[in-house]
């Protein structure tokens, strides 16, 4: 039989059985929360940590002491206002020599691509029928010179007899009309003769113009006809030879302002990559209007072309010299940065770089005209990442690690 100290005991054993389990879950939730707090705090450290580090880093005065860069002094000189352009190089004389007779070719006496002087033979025509008609009208004029020669003298004659009342006027009058009419036969003969010589001279094709010929077109047996429209030999003046570019209409003032002064404007003419220099030469003249669907206007330049670099037809970039820009200060273009529409540059002074506004003039071959600094101010040229305003910097002979001379400024 069941005491009552059993009684209370199976009671209180009945009462604590379903707290237990509640109990040991409450706790593991709050290890488990306490566990998380410590991660999160110690994720959070780690970040900061590191943002500091980062931050550090970045900045000129931070923990990672000077910026080291390397300098570039600005200087006092010239600097010229260019006008850059595509040309193309047009020969002054380019004669398509055609035939003016009929025959066939005998002889060519050119070799392709030789030089020739003004004057030098170049192809003969067969010239036989054109000299057999001209000694023909030679005859002709002749004969008919002697046909006046004799009216002259019985003119004279005439005239005698007239004084002494031997003949009527009217005798003496036909016979001075009849030397009139030869006279006038006398000229037709001759016209027919120079005529007739000139067709002669035709087979004999002789150079116009001093300069180079093309590839062979015609060979010996070929007929060639005065209708035709067959091109027999090219010849092109290489020496001296022109460009011709375009000038923008916004640059045409400057331009026509140096004109009128009588200046001699230098042209450059460079390879198609722009970094060889070909040749230099003189600006001769502008066209007379502007073309509206470009909004250029051509231009002319000579170039002596002494060592034929300049061929004709071929594209060139142009490089005219407007005006030259004298006692300017200039300094290195990388040296330059940009903050949106503003440009400035890092002045160091006393191992301090401070950021200062200038204005850009004129650029050339890495070179820019400025105003905002003096001559012989020192000019931070690298490590434009790291630069700001007022930051301590050490000058350095060699490039600084991650020079970035064309970055703009944050």
């Amino acid at each position: 039989m069941p005491t009552d100290q059993n009684i209370r005991s199976a009671s209180g054993s009945e009462h604590q059985g379903p707290d237990a389990p509640t109990r040991h879950k409450g706790v593991s939730a709050i290890v488990w929360i306490i566990v998380l707090l410590v991660f999160a705090g110690g994720f959070y450290l780690v970040l900061r940590k590191r943002d500091a580090s980062a931050t550090a880093a970045k900045s000129p005065r931070g923990g990672g002491g000077p910026v080291s860069l390397v300098t570039a002094n600005a200087k006092q000189g010239d600097i010229g206002v260019y006008l850059d352009s595509i040309g193309t190089v047009t020969p002054v004389y380019t004669s398509s020599i055609t035939s003016q007779v009929n025959g066939i070719v005998t002889a060519v006496h050119y070799k392709e691509g030789q030089l020739v002087r003004k004057g030098d033979s170049l192809i003969d025509v067969d010239a036989r029928p054109y000299e057999a008609s001209l000694l023909q009208a030679q005859g002709t004029l002749e004969r008919d010179t002697n046909l006046l020669a004799q009216s002259k003298m019985d003119l004279q004659r005439y005239h005698d007899a007239w004084d002494r009342n031997a003949i009527p006027k009217q005798t003496l009058d036909d016979q001075d009309k009849l030397v009139l009419q030869q006279q006038g036969t006398i000229k037709f003969d001759e016209g027919v003769v120079r005529f007739d010589q000139i067709q002669v001279d035709y087979c004999h094709i002789v150079s116009p113009i001093t300069g180079r010929v093309g590839l062979r077109l015609v060979d010996p047996g070929n007929v060639v006809q005065s209708s035709g429209n067959l091109t027999l030999v090219v010849v092109t003046q290489i020496q001296p030879i022109t460009v011709i570019f375009t000038v923008p209409e916004d640059n045409l003032g400057q331009v026509q302002t140096r004109l009128r002064k009588n200046a001699k404007l230098t042209v450059d003419a460079f390879d198609r990559s722009a970094l060889k220099q070909v040749a230099s030469g003189m600006l001769l003249t502008l066209d007379n209007q502007i073309d509206t669907t470009t909004g250029t206007v051509k231009a002319r330049a000579s170039f002596e072309n002494k060592d034929a670099a300049l061929f004709p037809n071929e594209f060139v970039n142009v490089r005219l010299l407007v005006d030259t820009h004298r006692g300017a200060t200039l300094i290195p273009s990388s040296t330059i940065q940009h903050n949106g529409q503003t440009a400035f540059v890092y002045v160091i002074q006393e191992n301090v770089a401070h950021m200062r506004v200038i204005q850009p003039v004129v650029t050339d071959a890495g070179i820019t005209e400025v105003t905002g600094i003096s001559p012989g101010d020192v000019l931070a040229n690298g490590s434009f990442d790291k630069l700001q305003d007022n930051a301590k910097v050490v000058v350095s002979s060699k490039p600084a690690a991650g020079n970035n001379a064309g970055s703009h400024a944050p």
